[in-house]
């Protein structure tokens, strides 16, 4: 008898039509439920408790790790958990996280004010990025280039940004062009790309339409991923790596990474690998 499945996310999009087309495969019905209809909060609620477990692949920033959190008081299986879930939404956290477990970051100052902002230029060499804490795809993420404009950039940081939105991270640009996005499914590497950006946008993103390759199941790589998984548990995860001087650093982990970019440069099947680990799970 199939299992059932759930598929929590704002919308649908290739991904998604794949992981449903793929799942009787693997002996399960996967059925997409918007993360806004969900209401839940009683332990007993039957939205979740209907289901053998809850794929989750909400885009948005603050509904994934409640959805989690709720359901898994529920007593429903969660991909990817509650905890990681949390720790990727928000990229302070994340870093935080990663850097005490020994997994190289970038180095980075958490910015709440003006008064921050100004002591990280201080901290930091030009060029920077600044770029929110919350937040995905590549969006309100912003090059400084010089001293001259660093304060009216933040402008638009202050005088725009709500609540939550003002919060922020400076970083130094790690130029080069590319960054390689790794796909896991569990514990495995499924595949890896490298994007490069094209024309005039420096950002370095699949969501952006950025040209990508593949690349090789590197030595580093695999000891970054192994790092990763082995702090936030074993999931469905995009890893972001951007290269230096000194090996690569974790720029991101998505907790529901986009994947399109990567299955088309690497040949890899990675709605059935998902399906897999989802049966594994369940079964």
């Amino acid at each position: 008898m199939p299992r059932n499945v759930a598929l929590v996310a704002d919308r649908i999009s290739w991904e998604e039509r794949e992981l449903i087309r793929t799942a009787p495969d693997f002996g399960l019905t996967v059925e997409w439920v918007n993360d806004e209809s969900l209401c839940l909060g009683h332990p007993d609620a039957p939205s979740v408790r209907d289901y053998d477990a809850l794929l989750l692949r909400s885009r948005s920033y603050t509904r994934g790790g409640l959805i989690a959190t709720l359901a898994e008081e529920a007593g429903v299986p969660v991909l990817n958990s509650a905890g990681a879930v949390h720790a990727c939404e928000n990229k302070a956290v994340l870093r935080t996280v990663l850097r005490t477990a020994g997994v190289p970051v970038p180095d980075f100052r958490l910015v709440l004010s003006r008064k921050d902002f100004a002591k990280s230029l201080d901290d930091l060499e030009l060029p920077l990025v600044l770029k929110p804490v919350f937040g995905g795809m590549g969006k309100r993420v912003t090059l400084i280039r010089h001293a001259d404009t660093a304060q009216s950039v933040y402008d638009y940081v202050e005088d725009l940004g709500h609540a939550f939105e003002q919060a922020c991270l400076v970083e130094p640009y790690l130029g080069g062009g590319t960054s390689v996005r790794c796909l896991v499914v569990g514990h495995e590497l499924v595949g890896a790309a490298e994007f490069a950006g094209g024309g005039t946008d420096w950002r370095n993103n699949a969501a952006l339409g950025n040209n990508s390759r593949a690349v090789a199941h590197d030595p580093d790589v695999l000891k970054i991923v192994e790092g990763v998984v082995g702090r936030l548990g074993p999931g469905i995860y995009g890893v972001d790596l951007f290269g230096t001087p000194d090996g690569y650093v974790v720029n991101e982990v998505n907790h529901a990474p986009g994947f399109r970019a990567v299955a088309s440069a690497t040949g890899a099947d990675i709605p059935s690998a998902v399906a897999r680990y989802v049966q594994e799970l369940i079964t």
